[in-house]
């Protein structure tokens, strides 16, 4: 799929951007059909900075990364697709799983422009504080430059599976990273889940995208210095009907964290007191 083709078929769904998240959140990892399927599962412990926010019939709800020794990041959907603001709300402790280790959660800020009612201006994200810090483990660090576009990125979920020709398949808990490239860099993250069969094709040997369960997942830029968080997972808006999700061509969003890298920052100094 080309830049054009895709523009075009992005705004012409802006004004039903927030329906179509709702049927078609992201989701875990989506293969490519001509890859072993080995080579995508990593174990949890590759990534100890990643955790998820709930269980629903055995199957992992929506993850969030951590950022600081106390704090992490998800979609601001998760907070209401899974018990934890609810349950914040009337006073009641959270428990989480991180690293092996159980803590509860603090407080939970979701952005404020969540709710904004022109649908371009809303930002889909939340903070959690924890109850305190996790110990053993290195933050995922913040990327803070306007320099995403064609970078390759490590997408990473739990939960439903599948391949590109067929889309959504299968649940079995395993934890899976793909590859992909920034298609687009503006109000959000776009990454196309490009055929391999296409003449000319993009596609890389990992490439992937989302499926099924996992809003909040990373986007993750790898270095030699450590892991740089650039996306946060909201879905996607290419295929909304769920026998559909993950097919090739299909389109995902994912919050842009350097334009939200202020506000994350405000946050984080102001509850820490700094």
């Amino acid at each position: 799929m080309n830049t054009n083709t895709a523009r075009q078929i992005i705004n012409s769904l802006f004004s039903l951007i927030v329906l179509l998240l709702c049927f078609s959140q992201a989701q875990a990892i989506i293969i490519r059909h001509d890859k072993a399927d080995s080579g995508y599962v990593v174990d949890d412990r590759e990534f100890p900075q990643l955790f998820f926010l709930h269980t629903r019939f055995g199957n992992k709800v929506c993850v969030a990364t951590l950022i600081s020794e106390d704090w992490a990041i998800t979609a601001g959907h998760c907070t209401e697709q899974t018990p934890i603001q609810e349950t914040i709300r009337q006073g009641n402790d959270y428990p989480l799983t991180i690293a092996g280790q159980s803590y509860t959660v603090s407080e939970l800020i979701v952005h404020p422009a969540f709710r904004h009612p022109q649908q371009r201006q809303a930002v889909d994200l939340a903070l959690i504080r924890l109850d305190r810090a996790v110990e053993g483990v290195v933050p995922v660090a913040l990327n803070s430059e306007l320099n995403e576009k064609d970078q390759i990125l490590s997408l990473i979920g739990w939960g439903y599976t599948g391949e590109g020709t067929r889309g959504l398949a299968s649940n079995d808990g395993k934890l899976r990273r793909a590859q992909n490239s920034v298609m687009f860099a503006g109000k959000w993250l776009e990454f196309v889940f490009d055929d391999p069969r296409a003449l000319n094709s993009p596609a890389l040997p990992l490439e992937g995208v989302p499926g099924l369960g996992d809003s909040g997942g990373p986007a993750l830029l790898e270095t030699p210095e450590g892991l740089f968080l650039l996306g946060v997972a909201l879905g996607e808006i290419d295929n909304p009907a769920e026998n559909d999700q993950g097919r090739y061509g299909a389109v995902s969003l994912y919050e842009r964290i350097s334009t939200h890298y202020s506000w994350i920052m405000q946050v984080i100094a102001a509850d820490s007191g700094i």
